[in-house]
């Protein structure tokens, strides 16, 4: 491979039971998967630690919220992590210790306040940022803050590649939590940071999330890598699995076993011109990879280049505020 050439990938996998341990191990699991493809830059889904607690509405509708559902979310808060925490530590050290740079949604927890994050993992730094969804979407909201406007929220990060010999090359990512990435001003921030690989965790498993990304990958003309969750029932909590069941059988009169499916999947790898590269992979759990070469992000720019020469910065300004 040249200097250029990396090879990244994005994991299609599931929180299991909102369970720390359990979902760390998963986490393990597809990492190693991943590293021995050759991948050196792993993205996993929305909300992998901490999980996604879909068809839930917590007990809560207009002006009543009932004691089950107040329940409903203690629970769902204990599996959240805090940024730095032991929790953070044990993922750190498992990217350390497979040489492998990682970004992965999760559920953090700040005082009694949830937020949706993606963390930005080095396998030589540790840690080194945090992104907060800064809008949740319709009932996500009940449960979620927003995330803030600050540099460190918006920021993009350098992050470090396995070694080759005895350099390291660094790649500099950026991007949104699932429906952020429908925000044009949230991907243009990115873009003038220079990012080249834009990352978008997500649990959206319907079949048009594939056009939003080609798109983004046009514009942006950089990589796009968007890891989905797939799931199935017995992925989930039994507490949880109650509310699914009950849902799901209202609105479709589904089957329900314990491989009934509930976050369908889509990960896909795209490259800057809207090619796909890997995926969309549906219907099952796994590693996708692809082998990239970061020039033809330049290639790309040739012709359009988003926040430079195709920018019209003379006619249009985007201030991020407090930056």
């Amino acid at each position: 491979m040249s200097f250029t050439t990396i090879k990244v990938g994005v994991a299609q996998t599931a929180s299991q039971q909102f369970d720390f341990a359990a979902t760390l191990a998963e986490f393990t699991t597809r990492c190693e998967e991943a590293k021995a493809l050759g991948v050196e830059l792993l993205v996993f889904p929305e909300a992998f630690f901490g999980g996604y607690p879909k068809f839930s509405n917590f007990g809560a509708s207009v002006g009543t919220r009932e004691p089950d559902g107040r329940r409903e979310f203690a629970a769902y808060y204990h599996g959240a992590i805090a940024v730095p925490s032991p929790e953070t530590d044990a993922i750190a050290e498992v990217v350390r210790r497979l040489d492998l740079a990682v970004l992965t949604g999760f559920i953090e927890k700040e005082g009694t306040t949830l937020f949706c994050s993606l963390l930005y993992v080095d396998p030589v730094k540790g840690v080194v940022g945090k992104h907060r969804k800064v809008m949740p979407t319709a009932v996500e909201r009940l449960i979620w803050g927003n995330g803030d406007g600050s540099p460190a929220n918006l920021s993009a990060h350098s992050l470090q590649l396995p070694a080759k010999g005895d350099e390291r090359r660094e790649v500099k990512v950026g991007g949104g939590i699932c429906w952020e990435n429908m925000m044009p001003l949230l991907r243009y921030n990115y873009y003038q940071q220079g990012i080249q690989l834009y990352v978008a965790p997500t649990v959206d498993g319907r079949t048009t999330w594939l056009n939003s990304m080609v798109h983004i990958a046009i514009e942006s003309r950089c990589f796009v890598l968007s890891a989905n969750q797939f799931a199935v029932r017995k992925d989930f909590p039994p507490a949880h699995q109650k509310i699914m069941q009950a849902t799901l059988q209202a609105e479709e009169g589904a089957e329900w076993t314990d491989e009934t499916e509930i976050i369908a999947g889509g990960s896909c790898i795209i490259s800057p011109l809207g090619e796909v590269l890997a995926g969309p992979m549906r219907g099952k759990a796994g590693v996708l990879a692809a082998d990239i070469d970061l020039d033809e992000i330049i290639g790309g720019r040739f012709d359009l280049d988003s926040s430079g020469h195709y920018s019209r910065s003379d006619i249009f300004e985007l201030l991020v505020k407090g930056h």
